[in-house]
């Protein structure tokens, strides 16, 4: 049982997860801050804003002593939700253990390292697939060997539904992301053909879990199913215990609404279900989102909440008491052969196009789920997708939870930042300089070769090497990476509303009062990576009948403001989820001033409250976007007045 935290400091975090253990959670589950998952210092340009603003930063084994301060780690079982620099985060995790005095090979854990699904959605990659491909076989091949019992891939379907895929898109790429990953490490020789099955036993699954909780169970049930007939079939692994399908789960967050955020609960509860009914196909570990997660950062007393549910399931129900109840039913059965056919033919088909990263550089299974995404969004806009509180009973009462809004989510300090960059000066002034250079040298000497990089990784991380230093010898040795967007060629509607097209219309007709096309710039500034609600604003945009200029995740602010000044935009829009929002749009709306384009509106999408959408709007932005406004096509109409009142016409 756990809930997944970290939040400014170390410091804070480690109270935080130590009052979490002592209400009962069972396990730890780290979540880590965004330049600490992208390879960044707190003093790189490309930190700014988002130091300790989504999980905890930790810049050097300093801090990941801090983080673990007073919690045994060869008694805890710790998740690491950490991908691109999972390498570098068990490095620390290992040197913090053996300094505590921990036996290293009896730690417990798991690393989520889980790259392709990186590319597909949460855009926390760095290098590109080949490199990344080979971090995560050193990785395997280094934890099977001498951590045993960690779990050094958790392959993550979880983001590919948040992204839109569908139960068959979930079950296919996460089984292609295994192979990919099984093949490296088997093709790289670094674990004798003898032990392979020791390989597939350590390889888990972290799944999604929505509302339509009989289908979610059912997926269950397929995975189960496919995963024992490809490790036996294509590994020849015949240890029944090493090809079972281990898998923990967080339920869906695409479902939590902003709007009438109490309906969260039960949400969440249908959803937790989901992987726990069926003991044949029964989740290991399960961690829930809290409530008000649509607005913002939860607080601990709503990440006990999530913990209670848990308890209350697992302590007071008989649920545990019994074998499958669900063996036997046709239904079921029906349901799960289904799913279990869809997938294999997915499946087949990433491989017949070369596998899993293939179908990344093509843009093939990224431009699958923005589709799938999109047709959700218009079945949800056009009320054929009830969603409760938002298209459909949507008279409430005052909700008493939010009688008190601007506390009813967790706040970061915003001189968290400043505080980190002071700490890191600090740390970096009373190293041994010598054995950091010596070590940040051998870094490079392997990564160049075809060593196995865990062991000067380690000397890294045991010589106070920083997160920054050592991915940017990795970057300067492998180069960085650009996924495609998955946004060209997807058509958000087949058939246009009647709204829509009057929407085009009006855009046509501006743009001919302007006397040129409307161009509209959508922007991903910082380093938040969940790009799914811009990709879908740019596919409406451009079905609405904008010019649409999209270049990706990870933008600094200035290269947003030379993408304006280039493409000669009259609307920039930006997208943020990761609340550095009163950070970056300031440095855009100062940077398009400065450039001469104050004549340019700018307007926002993201996860704002209120109170900073006040601050926001005050400080020259047009229009603030909220998961409230689930409408894409009315978002499109504003957007639109937004760029006839900055050019003096009337709004329509």
């Amino acid at each position: 049982m756990r809930t997944y935290a970290g939040h400014s400091s170390p410091a804070e975090s480690n109270a935080l997860y130590r009052r979490n253990l002592a209400k009962g959670q069972t396990g730890l589950s780290i979540a880590f801050d965004l330049p600490t998952q992208t390879g960044y210092d707190p003093d790189s340009v490309m930190a700014r804003g988002e130091v300790g603003k989504v999980g905890v930063p930790v810049t050097h084994i300093g801090d990941m002593r801090r983080l673990f301060d007073g919690i045994p780690l060869d008694e805890m079982n710790t998740s690491m939700t950490i991908n691109a620099t999972a390498m570098w985060l068990l490095a620390l995790y290992v040197t913090a253990a053996e300094e505590q005095g921990a036996d290293v090979s009896a730690l417990q854990g798991t690393t989520q390292n889980d790259i392709i699904k990186e590319y597909l959605s949460r855009g926390t990659y760095v290098f590109p697939p080949g490199p990344s491909l080979r971090l995560i076989t050193d990785m395997i091949s280094y934890t099977v060997n001498n951590i045993p019992k960690w779990n050094p891939i958790n392959i993550c379907s979880y983001h590919l539904q948040e992204a839109g895929a569908t139960p068959v898109q979930e079950i296919a790429y996460a089984i292609c992301t295994a192979i990919a990953v099984l093949d490296s490490v088997r093709d790289s020789g670094q674990v004798p053909a003898e032990r392979f099955g020791e390989v597939v036993g350590r390889i888990s699954f972290f799944v999604n879990a929505g509302v339509r909780f009989v289908e979610e169970m059912c997926k269950m049930r397929a995975f189960v199913e496919l995963w024992d007939d490809l490790t036996r079939e294509r590994y020849g692994v015949t240890d029944a215990a090493q090809r079972r399908f281990r898998y923990g789960v967080q339920v869906n967050s695409l479902g939590l609404t902003e709007a009438q955020p109490e309906n969260n609960v039960q949400r969440i509860v249908l959803e937790m279900l989901a992987v726990t009914l069926s003991k044949d196909a029964r989740a290991r570990a399960v961690q829930l989102p809290a409530w008000n997660e649509a607005m913002g950062l939860p607080r601990p007393w709503d990440q006990q909440w999530s913990l209670r549910m848990q308890q209350v399931l697992a302590y007071e129900s008989d649920l545990l008491e019994y074998d499958d109840i669900f063996a036997g039913s046709h239904v079921i059965e029906a349901k799960v052969n289904e799913l279990v056919v869809e997938s294999r033919a997915e499946i087949q088909r990433v491989l017949d196009m070369g596998g899993a990263v293939a179908a990344v550089e093509t843009g093939y299974m990224k431009g699958q789920m923005v589709g799938s995404h999109a047709e959700r969004r218009a079945r949800v806009e056009a009320g054929d997708l009830v969603i409760v509180g938002v298209n459909a009973f949507t008279t409430t009462e005052p909700n008493p939870l939010l009688a008190d809004i601007d506390n009813a989510i967790q706040t970061v300090d915003p001189e968290v930042e400043a505080i980190a960059i002071a700490d890191l000066q600090v740390w970096r002034s009373g190293r041994d300089s010598a054995r950091v250079d010596a070590a940040i040298a051998q870094l490079r000497v392997d990564a160049l070769s075809d060593v196995n990089l865990i062991a000067a990784t380690l000397e890294c991380a045991r010589a106070g090497v920083t997160t920054g230093e050592w991915s940017e010898i990795l970057r300067e040795v492998f180069g960085e990476y650009r996924a495609p967007t998955g946004v060209s060629g997807v058509i958000a509607t087949a058939e246009p509303s009647e709204s829509l097209r009057a929407v085009r219309e009006s855009v046509r007709t501006t743009g001919e009062a302007l006397g040129r096309n409307l161009r509209f710039l959508v922007g991903k500034p910082g380093l938040d990576g969940h790009s799914n609600g811009a990709e879908q604003i740019a596919v409406r945009a451009r079905d609405a009948g904008f010019e649409v200029i999209y270049q990706g995740i990870r933008l600094t602010p200035e290269q947003i403001v030379a993408a304006a000044v280039a493409e000669d935009v009259h609307v920039v829009g930006i997208s943020i989820l990761s609340g550095s929002h009163l950070e970056l749009l300031p440095a855009i709306i100062d940077g398009l001033r400065a450039a001469g384009l104050s004549d340019v509106p700018v307007v926002v999408g993201g996860i704002i409250p209120d109170v900073d959408a006040e601050s926001l709007m005050a400080r020259g932005v047009a229009a603030v976007f909220t998961p409230k406004d689930y409408d894409a096509t009315a978002v499109m109409a504003k957007v639109l007045n937004v760029v006839r009142t900055a050019n003096g016409l009337a709004p329509l």
